[in-house]
């Protein structure tokens, strides 16, 4: 067994990686504030935005689920792995050499992480099955190609390749290249035999399956020959811990810029249409790979294409996007046939938000986008794809345009088979609407039809969900920026933020003034701690805090050290506080250290403040030396540690009050009187300091 990795690699790691990149490879990243970006949270199934992360610290923090952390734990959830699978699977991204303590006993040398391995393997076979194409063998795998007018150049930028007939072609070709027979088995590429392993993909057509970063988690191989083993047309690699069926979109390494930039994505049935599409100007086409898009789909591509343009506004619905004819959707291919329409139904269970911008297309005699494309050329293929039909329409007019409606009994038909999709609507602000359009294409009068559909909505127990609501725990703009302390609205603006930082916390759920300024203060520590005058800071102890999340973080921060110098990194100042903490305020850390404060950004004056909230600007990185505070920053800590000083005086002088109103007139109550008005004038000094 390999040891532990040391400490020092594990630092050089976290210095390197960069959290803003590692993000924003699955996360549609925006601008919010100085150095902080929002987008949907990964860990959550959300529509508005509540994922914050800030690069600078190195931390990032859900504020709808309360998931947060560093860039560590961040891959420890998205790619379901422990720690030290983490720290490697960063170390390989980039190219940093790992060490390890050796166990006792143990004389094997590090050989990276496991998930590490099998995307060398599954980049190793890629080039075994690209060189292959070219063979003699190969020929009927370039012949489908051409057939299907792909030319080689073309095939080659999809990275087709052919994995060749025999029993052990591939298993002995990553054999050596030092990849382990379980290696092997554990990235589906060989499969165990009462002879030994063989190779899963064999005498087949390839294709890389790949994630959006470009990483080959896997890969799809079409049926070449009538004696292959495997009667399915289509194999794909089986689930691993790299490959997920229904967390996979064939084609997403090409399309995902694309999608972003058109908000835009077209969903067909098959790798040959993805290309199709791509090579026909749809460059947002992409595949679900051997299963039926489902709901891990349908969040990768929401997040993809989700509008939060408007901040807390929820948007929902096809929008108008800048630069294009067509507004923002999501687009099936499905066939018109009733595998495709069943396909389509199929769709009716995802989400509201996520229907409300989807998409059927159906070409002329149920082509798929590969032979319309054949057979009309390009032109087709974009015109599909323009003038598709919102999904409800098209399922509730595929099905009443099966009766005849002209007769009584053709109408009755028509409302039995249409009010159980209707009432599959989940959406309440959409219902009345579809179900008035069905019964003016059928004739018939409306109350029969919502007798119907309210009878099959008790019947299915559907549960209602209006996707055009206000949600619950709503944020404002994260990072919301003033303009000058001078302004009429800067005390309102300060408050308005505070009370929304303490609304939306997931560690103390209470409205108070004394809360919210123990909250500020802890997230300024934890932020800029080089912001507070040491010497009023020196005066703080634990009897100044009441919130007893905040007490237990304050003793914590003095665990820690107290007050950093000037170079201790961004980075290993929270992880030093994270450490002292302990896992059970992880979480607070994490949020604090995301949390806006009101005030300007680090970077700006007090006149362009407000200017630049939206652009996004360098904010350095963990590995970087704890950042001097601005003037206004040093100004509301300062505040902040007065009010918290202040807080404690009074505090003491009640208590003292209290003792000194059970005393008898001597000497005691005296020397108490004394200590009272000495607190009083230092109390009343503080308050002096306080602008």
């Amino acid at each position: 067994m390999v040891g532990m990795i040391v400490k020092e690699d594990i630092e050089r790691v976290r210095a390197v990686a960069d959290l803003y990149d590692i993000v924003s490879a699955t996360v549609t990243l925006k601008p919010s504030g100085t150095g902080t970006f929002v987008g949907l949270c990964p860990f959550h199934d959300e529509k508005t935005p509540s994922f914050s992360v800030r690069p600078s610290l190195g931390v990032w923090h859900c504020f709808g689920c309360g998931a947060g952390g560093d860039v560590f734990k961040y891959v420890e959830q998205k790619e379901n792995i422990d720690f030290r699978e983490a720290v490697e699977f960063l170390a390989d991204r980039y190219h940093i050499e790992m060490h390890y303590k050796q166990e006792q006993n143990s004389d094997s040398q590090a050989r990276g992480s496991k998930r590490a391995r099998l995307l060398e393997a599954n980049e190793e076979a890629q080039k075994f099955f690209v060189s292959n194409l070219g063979t003699k063998e190969a020929a009927p795998a370039r012949e489908l190609l051409s057939g299907r007018n792909f030319t080689p150049q073309q095939s080659a930028h999809f990275s087709c390749g052919y994995a060749p007939k025999g029993w052990d072609n591939l298993v002995r070709y990553l054999a050596n290249k030092g990849f382990t027979r379980q290696e092997l088995l554990d990235a589906g590429l060989a499969r165990l035999g009462q002879r030994g392993i063989y190779d899963y993909f064999r005498g087949r057509l390839t294709w890389p399956i790949r994630d959006s970063t470009g990483r080959t988690l896997g890969f799809g191989a079409r049926k070449l020959y009538d004696d292959d083993s495997i009667s399915a047309k289509y194999i794909n690699t089986p689930d691993t811990v790299l490959y997920r069926k229904t967390q996979v979109l064939y084609g997403i390494d090409l399309a995902k810029a694309n999608i972003v930039k058109k908000r835009q994505v077209v969903i067909v049935e098959g790798y040959t249409d993805v290309m199709a599409c791509h090579l026909a100007g749809i460059d947002t086409a992409v595949a679900t790979c051997g299963t039926a898009f489902g709901v891990e789909h349908a969040k990768i591509v929401r997040r993809l294409i989700a509008d939060d343009s408007l901040g807390a506004i929820q948007l929902v619905g096809p929008l108008k996007v800048d630069g294009q004819s067509v507004s923002s959707r999501i687009v099936f291919t499905f066939d018109g046939d009733a595998a495709g329409q069943k396909a389509a139904l199929h769709a009716f269970g995802l989400d509201s938000a996520f229907l409300t911008q989807t998409f059927v297309a159906v070409a002329d005699n149920n082509l798929d986008p590969c032979d319309l494309r054949i057979q009309r050329g390009d032109e087709a293929v974009r015109s599909l794809v323009a003038h598709a039909s919102p999904l409800y329409d098209f399922v509730i007019d595929t099905v009443i345009n099966r009766f005849d409606t002209s007769y009584t009994t053709g109408q009755m038909g028509a409302i039995k088979a249409v009010a159980p999709l209707i009432a599959q609507i989940r959406d309440r602000s959409l219902l009345d609407l579809y179900m008035r359009k069905a019964v003016r294409s059928i004739g018939v009068d409306l109350a029969v039809m919502r007798n119907e559909v309210e009878s099959a909505r008790r019947r299915l127990k559907v549960r209602d969900d209006d996707a055009y609501a206000q949600k619950h725990n709503v944020i404002p703009p994260f990072g919301q920026q003033i303009n000058d302390d001078r302004n009429a609205g800067f005390k309102a603006s300060r408050m308005e933020i505070i009370k929304s930082s303490a609304k939306n916390q997931h560690y103390y759920r209470v409205d108070d003034a004394v809360f919210m300024c123990e909250q500020q203060f802890m997230a300024l520590l934890l932020q800029v701690p080089l912001a507070f005058n040491e010497q009023l800071f020196a005066k703080l102890t634990l009897n100044n805090f009441i919130t007893p999340v905040f007490r237990t973080l304050f003793q914590a921060f003095v665990a820690a050290g107290g007050l950093p110098v000037g170079n201790v990194s961004q980075g290993l100042w929270l992880h030093m506080m994270t450490k002292a903490a302990g896992p059970l305020l992880e979480s607070v850390i994490t949020e604090l250290s995301v949390m806006p404060l009101p005030l300007p950004a680090a970077s700006d004056s007090l006149e362009d403040a407000g200017n630049r909230q939206n652009q996004q600007v360098s904010n350095g990185s963990p590995s970087d030396l704890l950042r001097k505070a601005t003037s206004a920053e040093s100004k509301y800590a300062n505040e902040l540690l007065i009010r918290l000083l202040d807080i404690g005086y009074m505090r003491r002088i009640g208590a003292a009050r209290a003792r000194m109103a059970k005393l008898k007139d001597g000497q005691e109550k005296l020397e108490l009187l004394g200590k009272i008005t000495s607190m009083e004038a230092a109390r009343k000094n503080l308050q002096s300091q306080i602008m």
